[in-house]
Formats: structure tokens, C-alpha cells, sequence
């Protein structure tokens, strides 16, 4: 398995990512392996660089995304990234409703490949921009398409085709147990579906955080958020709640112990996939790293001198 030397476009770049082993997070599981797939290694930079293609893809497949209308979603900032990248890769114009307190890098990011942004109210969270941009498809359904990955079954079948194929192709048979967060849902449920078909049992486990007020980047709280249409809260073997310290934790363990800079979503993945090992006797654990850890640095300001 492995990425083609020659591409003809970034979005060739898009999956094949590594699966790698966490030999120090999982040394006191000495006979459960715990891999980590590096999504990160994305063009984009997350796992989200795949629903995104999916969906921009599928969607201009049956006319509706054209070049005469802005795709637009509301998005916390990774799948708005991906948008943008395969927006100007492809030549469509991309619109994101994010909430204003959204990390600084991920605006500056968006805004450098031409994206428009629009704010939402920070107190609000990833539900006010959702509510914000369906206010804006509603006034304006002419000028925009409306993505919508919270809704759009291609986020899941992106997952089920890429992911949670490659998953197999990489550890077969050795795999016992899949875990990852909750956010629209789109990884757990695409790569559970396709897990759930292998001909021996998996075990698949939904995460997300333990409280409604959190600080896990990127995760739904799904009792007091909006539930994705694409969820289905029956699919998953077994949910999990993470503590936002443990997820934070977790992350610094992984770039101190495993040399992997990542975020807390990832962090989060990683102290679930750590629980699963703990509690039974041998097998395989598998979860995802959703993003890099640079990506919540503060950058510093951009300013341009002439001289003439």
C-alpha cells in the first residue's frame, strides 16, 4: 500500500495514510497493539480531507455543484481546510460559517486558498454555525450549495470506501477493536459499517466527550448538541465518554513518548483506544489522529513591508 510517485492533482494525495504502532503508550499492553492511522497526512491535514473530496465530488457528479454557485458549510475548521484546498484545486468558489473563536491558524489557512468566511457567535459552537448557514442557504438557494456534511451520506461513504478499507488492507485479520470520536459522525460511521462486514467480529467504539461544556476540539457532546442526521447511535458496538483533561493529557504523552505532534481530538482517541487495551487480554486496537498539533498554535501576525 502505498501513495503513486507521480500525481496529477493534490487531490491524488488524498488517503493511503500510514498506520503506525504506539509502542510506548502501549507498553503496559504488552500483547494489545495499539495503531494510530495518521490522517494527518492528509494534503489538507485531517481526516476530514476525505469527506470533503467525497462530497464535492459526488456532488458535481449530479449537477449539484456547479461553477456558478459558492459551496457552502458551516464547519469548526478542518472539513472548511479540505473545501478550500480541493476548492481551488478544481476551480470552485467555497464559503465556510465558522464560529468566530475557531482557531486563528485554521482562518488563516481558509482565507490564503481564497475562501469567503463568515462568523458565527463563538457561545454558540459548532450549532450556531450550523444554524447560521442554513439561514444564509434559506435566504440565498440560488447562490449557494449547500454541502452540508452534518446531513450529506457521502461523509460517511468516504470513510467506508477509503478508511475503513485501508484499515483492513493494513492489519487484516489482527484488528479486534476500532475507536474514534464523534463529531459529525462521518469516521465512526462509515469506517464501523465497513468493519462490521469483515468476516470475523470487530468491536467498534463511538467516543465522545464526557460533558456538554468541554474542550475537545472538533467532538460533539451528542446529548445536548445537534445530532447529525448521518448518526446513528445504534451502529456502534459501545460508546465511550472522554474527560477533557485525559484528552489533552493524552496528547502530550503522545508528542513527549511517540514523537507525534497532534490534537486533543486525537489525544481523546488515543486515552479511549488506551482504555480498550487495558481491559482485555490480547488483540489489536485501532484509532485515528484527526489532525496535527501546530494547527492550534497561535501564529504569529502576518505583515508585509515595501519598499520602494
Amino acid at each position: 500500500m502505498s501513495r503513486p510517485a507521480l500525481m496529477n492533482s493534490v487531490i491524488d494525495a488524498v488517503g493511503q495514510t500510514p498506520l503506525v504502532r504506539l509502542h510506548h503508550i502501549g507498553k503496559e499492553t504488552p500483547n494489545v497493539k495499539i495503531y494510530l492511522k495518521l490522517e494527518y497526512m492528509n494534503p489538507g491535514g485531517s481526516v476530514k480531507d476525505r469527506p470533503a473530496l467525497q462530497m464535492m465530488r459526488d456532488a458535481i457528479a449530479d449537477g449539484r455543484l456547479t461553477k456558478d454557485k459558492i459551496l457552502i458549510d458551516a464547519t469548526s475548521g478542518n472539513t472548511g481546510v479540505a473545501y478550500s484546498i480541493f476548492g481551488a484545486a478544481l476551480g470552485y468558489r467555497v464559503a465556510l460559517v465558522m464560529p468566530q473563536n475557531v482557531s486563528q491558524a485554521r482562518k488563516n489557512i481558509t482565507q490564503a486558498y481564497g475562501t469567503e468566511l463568515i462568523y458565527s457567535d463563538p457561545m454558540e459552537g459548532s450549532d450556531g454555525a450550523i444554524r447560521k448557514c442554513r439561514a444564509l442557504v434559506a435566504e440565498n438557494p440560488d447562490t449557494y450549495f449547500y454541502s452540508d456534511q452534518y446531513r450529506n451520506p457521502s461523509n460517511p461513504l468516504a470513510h467506508y470506501l477509503g478508511t475503513g478499507k485501508e484499515i483492513l488492507e493494513q492489519v487484516g485479520d489482527e484488528i479486534t477493536h476500532f475507536v474514534t470520536g464523534l463529531g459529525t459522525s462521518g469516521t465512526c460511521m462509515g469506517v464501523t459499517r465497513r468493519l462490521h462486514e469483515h468476516s470475523r467480529k470487530i468491536i467498534c467504539v463511538a467516543a465522545q466527550p464526557a460533558e456538554p461544556l468541554h474542550g475537545l476540539e472538533g467532538l460533539k457532546h451528542m446529548p445536548s448538541s445537534l445530532v447529525p442526521e448521518i448518526y446513528n447511535e445504534s451502529l456502534p458496538d459501545e460508546h465511550m465518554p472522554i474527560p477533557t483533561e485525559e484528552g489533552w493529557d493524552m496528547a502530550d504523552r503522545l508528542a513527549h513518548e511517540e514523537g507525534l505532534h497532534v490534537g486533543h481530538s486525537t489525544g481523546a482517541n488515543v486515552w479511549a483506544a488506551l482504555q480498550i487495551a487495558r481491559r482485555i487480554e490480547r488483540g489489536c486496537v485501532v484509532t485515528i489522529a484527526c489532525d496535527r498539533g501546530d494547527r492550534y498554535f497561535a501564529p504569529m501576525r502576518w505583515e508585509k513591508y515595501y519598499e520602494w
